[in-house]
């Protein structure tokens, strides 16, 4: 590349960082009377309820103060919360390592700010630098992804404007536009900054989750999915798609790793609560050393996944038989599935909203078979999860077809989970359409139409966030544009399914891409070497 050009290059990245950094400042100064405090208060009082727990377990104040008072009082606060609950109304739904990080955001602040007793917006302000943090990343991520692809596909795109662009670079400048598209989407920018929430923690893990399984490094992708599960449970809902994308190629170990990946990632991260007595410890070491001296006749190549699933099953095993908590589960996980038992939470643009709309309720039966001893029930909540766990598994079907022939549409397929999961499922936030909008700018790695509707979906998803934070408040001046909202929810709900559709119709597509058969031609005028793969991590 010319030097004229990566100095031009140079300044339009750094022309866009910065107007992305001045475009979340702007938002989060100019939606100071629209925020939605309640997420903010809840986060600053449970960093609390951490640090008090931790005054109650330690000896003295200063012994508090410290680092290791604190994770006494961390590691106490899914206990004391799940034997204080009435009814099991926990009120806490915090995984694990999303309520360390509001524990130690809460212990900063006290210390920079003493007396401090709420979520004040100016103690916000390291929260909003993680969720830039989590911007950036996901954009870097996006751009290596789209890349990669594109190369893979030999520069084969349906784009017109991209076949002005010579195959060799139409990789980097796809990434770029994807990345930047990402970078500047309007849902992840009011999201992060003008609710603010802290659903873009989990961005990141996804797409170099999907990077890792693109260049064949199945283990790290699961270890990716299960550390990102931690900060915000929804990823676990995507997790059985990289699960299924190796088995229809046929590859039950790769599949196999992404499991031994997720089940090792999450048992270190919750191991004290599992081995948090002395008998858990003993027998977590005898089923590890057990295990160990039986599987000393497998070959070399599988012990470093093999020794990490045995870890794995030896934490699990002992936290179960030797009295290790499980509250962290019940509150960080279990508690969130049930804790809205509606259709739709709030305003959102899916079937179940539909399905409300038409007098259905999350509880009603589908099904009732009374089979002599047995009984089979269904209601709407498991039929819709069914049909929603069909539908992840023809996103995998999609995805392992596409990756097989080097097609880049496989980026189509790795923004479909998001998608139908949005549309599908049952209780479901107006903000969770966040992560289909902005994993579909994948999109522009194959063609404008498909970006088209990525943009689509994006700006139903700030439509629905920006209605929430408006009713939140109900400003006079906004009465009227809250009642356009509501009106448009309907037509807007069918939309964003035509989307869903049109994605989901892509990913399942057995025809050859446009300009598939000139490959070769492409290829003998312009050669390309396609990127190795490495080795099994």
């Amino acid at each position: 590349m010319p030097r004229l050009r990566r100095v031009l290059l140079l300044a339009f990245v750094l022309l866009v960082a910065a107007g992305g950094i001045a475009a979340r400042d702007w938002t989060w100064k100019n939606t100071k009377h629209l925020r939605f405090q309640h997420d903010i208060i809840n986060g600053f009082y449970w960093g609390k309820q951490t640090l008090e727990e931790a005054r109650r377990r330690s000896p003295d104040e200063n012994s508090a103060a410290t680092w290791r008072g604190f994770f006494r009082g961390y590691l106490g606060l899914y206990e004391r919360v799940q034997t204080e609950a009435y009814e099991k109304q926990y009120h806490l739904d915090y995984p694990p390592l999303r309520l360390l990080v509001m524990s130690i955001w809460t212990k900063e602040a006290q210390k920079q700010f003493p007396g401090a007793e709420d979520g004040r917006p100016e103690y916000v302000e390291p929260l909003l630098r993680f969720n830039l943090l989590c911007e950036a990343i996901s954009a870097i991520a996006m751009f290596f992804l789209v890349r990669l692809w594109v190369n893979r596909a030999s520069g084969a795109t349906r784009s017109r404007f991209m076949h002005r662009v010579p195959v060799q670079s139409r990789g980097w400048v796809c990434g770029l536009a994807a990345a930047t598209v990402a970078w500047l989407d309007p849902s992840m920018i009011l999201d992060a900054h003008g609710w603010p929430q802290w659903d873009v923690w989990i961005l990141p893990f996804y797409l170099l989750g999907a990077l890792a399984a693109s260049t064949n490094r199945w283990f790290w992708c699961g270890c990716l999915i299960g550390c990102g599960a931690m900060l915000k449970g929804q990823l676990l809902l995507v997790a059985p798609f990289f699960i299924f994308w190796p088995l229809f190629h046929k590859r039950w170990r790769r599949a196999l790793h992404v499991v031994i990946g997720l089940s090792v990632t999450s048992a270190l991260l919750v191991s004290p609560w599992m081995l948090g007595n002395a008998k858990a410890q003993l027998l977590a070491a005898t089923f590890f050393c057990i295990a160990a001296l039986g599987s000393l006749h497998l070959p070399s190549r599988n012990s470093p996944h093999w020794w990490a699933g045995l870890a794995a099953a030896a934490i699990f095993a002992a936290g179960l038989l030797g009295g290790g908590s499980f509250a962290w589960f019940r509150i960080g996980f279990l508690y969130g599935s049930e804790h809205y038992p509606h259709l739709f939470i709030s305003s959102c643009y899916n079937l179940p909203s539909l399905l409300a709309d038409l007098g259905f309720a999350l509880k009603d039966s589908l099904l009732s078979l009374d089979l002599g001893r047995f009984r089979i029930a269904l209601n709407l909540q498991w039929g819709l999860r069914l049909l929603y766990l069909t539908a992840l598994a023809f996103c995998a079907l999609g995805a392992a077809r596409h990756a097989r022939q080097r097609d880049a549409r496989i980026l189509i397929a790795l923004a479909a989970p998001w998608l139908v999961m949005f549309a599908l499922l049952g209780q479901m936030h107006e903000r969770y359409l966040l992560w289909g909008g902005v994993v579909s700018t994948l999109a522009l790695g194959v063609s404008i139409r498909m970006s088209v509707i990525s943009l689509i979906v994006s700006l139903a998803s700030t439509a629905m966030i920006a209605h929430v934070m408006l009713l939140d408040k109900k400003l006079d001046a906004t009465a009227s544009m809250i009642a356009l909202l509501d009106r448009a929810r309907p037509y807007a709900s069918w939309v964003v399914l035509a989307c869903v559709a049109v994605y989901f119709w892509e990913t399942l597509s057995t025809r050859a891409p446009i300009f598939q058969r000139r490959r070769r031609k492409l290829l003998e005028a312009n050669p390309v070497p396609f990127l190795a793969e490495p080795k099994q991590a």
